[in-house]
């Protein structure tokens, strides 16, 4: 195991890592930027060093001051988290170039499985089931009508490289279609410096489901279930939860063995996502593959009994995994809350700035995944999570009623956060009988979801 393990990262993230490595004794070393100064997880690790000022582009996000801080505080390796640098291929290769081990997959894997186009035609050659569409990048409006004809409508243009619903565009009808292929392109290469488009049918109300993997260097791949992820804003994950009301168990161990197929034709090792539509029909499509741990991982961790980040620590050691399919029980139900500093009331305004005060919820069954406290400033430089709030339970139904109590218990003054949307999320009808896409959001009628 590890000596030495340099966390690429900051928040919430990077506190859950430390927590991970020194329950197996491994020091950890924290890299911070000049505005996290006071971060707990800073004065927690066992060595920390400032990468620079509060933009991310001069810290998080610099490659050779993470690489330099490895260097200087004799790390074995590198733990890049979710976000920043975590499916970034080129400082994986660097990673290892450096003689350090970068705690995820092959940097190689990461830019195939990066690249959504190059993505879909592994999935396809591992037999799992992808959305009708183009064999590969589309250049122009009138190929993409082509394609259409042959498809038909409605469909999306979607953008080989990045996400968050960035270069993504529906089409519903042909006189749509030049709009949106264009639109889609320049969005793409202005957030992504890349234009490439593909066109595919738009699977409509679909739910977001996602089965957790991990893989070894001795040939083991396994899953971990599911994850329900169509509670969303913008493409934006609000509220997760496992098991998936809308999946049984014949469908479970259908997506999940297209999961594992797909990770070993793509060669891929350590812990991953790979993310499905699931249509009203309950067939399911290949989305993307995520080459990192996932906000939403610690759903998985409380029905699995799982630590997903000591698995992967265990890894990228050269161990293999500590477990194998047939151990894998899924118990009762979780769900995740991601509270964020943001009004709900006004757009989702985010709302940087001082929490005066903040009180934890707690009790049997309740985790509060935050690197936040009473007198912690909210930066407007990163994300604007606060926290994740984790309930487990018997039953959904029980599950939902524990997260109404966490959520009352959960106070933050001085900011605005999502505390309050969350608790109208858990009085719709649909969410309560789990009848619901990824439009849901959309179709609230509450005062909140202006």
């Amino acid at each position: 195991m590890f000596r030495r393990v340099l966390i690429a990262n900051r928040g919430e993230i990077a506190l859950r890592i430390l927590r991970a490595c020194h329950a197996l004794d491994i020091e950890v070393v924290a890299v911070y930027s000049e505005a996290d100064r006071d971060a707990c997880y800073v004065e927690l690790a066992d060595e920390a060093v400032c990468i620079g000022p509060a933009p991310s582009g001069q810290s998080y996000l610099d490659m050779n001051r993470v690489i330099s801080a490895a260097e200087i505080t004799e790390s074995d390796a590198i733990h890049p988290g979710y976000g920043f640098l975590s499916e970034n291929a080129k400082f994986a290769e660097v990673v290892s170039a450096c003689g350090f081990t970068f705690i995820g997959p092959p940097a190689s894997v990461i830019g195939r499985m990066g690249d959504k186009n190059t993505a879909r035609e592994i999935a396809r050659m591992a037999g799992v089931p992808i959305v009708p569409g183009s064999d590969g990048i589309v250049d122009s409006v009138a190929e993409a009508a082509a394609i259409a004809d042959d498809i038909g409508y409605p469909l999306m243009v979607k953008a080989t490289a990045g996400g968050g619903g960035r270069g993504m565009r529906p089409v519903h009808e042909a006189s749509q279609l030049e709009v949106a292929f264009e639109a889609a392109r320049s969005e793409a290469h202005a957030a992504f410096g890349n234009a490439d488009v593909y066109v595919e049918r738009l699977v409509e109300g679909p739910r977001h489901v996602e089965i957790q993997v991990l893989a070894d260097n001795h040939g083991n791949v396994l899953h971990l279930g599911e994850r329900e992820c169509s509670v969303q804003r913008r493409h934006q994950k609000l509220l997760e939860e496992a098991p998936s009301p809308a999946v049984d168990l014949d469908l479970r161990t259908r997506m999940g063995d297209a999961a594992v197929s797909l990770c070993r034709e793509a060669g891929y090792v350590n812990a991953g996502t790979v993310e499905f539509l699931l249509d009203s029909r309950g067939r399911f499509y290949f989305m993307e593959l995520n080459a990192r741990v996932q906000v939403e991982h610690p759903v998985t961790e409380m029905v699995t009994g799982v630590d997903i980040i000591r698995e992967q620590l265990r890894v990228a050691s050269g161990r293999p995994l500590s477990f194998t399919q047939d151990e894998v029980v899924v118990e009762g139900a979780a769900i995740e809350c991601r509270i964020n500093a943001e009004d709900p009331a006004a757009g989702f305004r985010p709302c940087a700035g001082r929490i005066e005060r903040m009180y934890f919820p707690s009790g049997p069954g309740v985790r509060f995944d935050t690197h936040a406290f009473g007198g912690y400033t909210i930066s407007p430089h990163y994300d604007s999570m606060i926290g994740k709030l984790v309930v487990h339970a018997e039953t959904r139904q029980q599950a939902i009623k524990a997260m109404r109590r966490a959520l009352d218990e959960c106070v933050i003054r001085g900011i605005a956060t999502t505390v309050p949307f969350h608790k109208e999320i858990l009085a719709q009808e649909s969410f309560l009988e789990g009848r619901y896409d990824t439009s849901f959001i959309e179709r609230m009628k509450t005062p909140g979801s202006a």
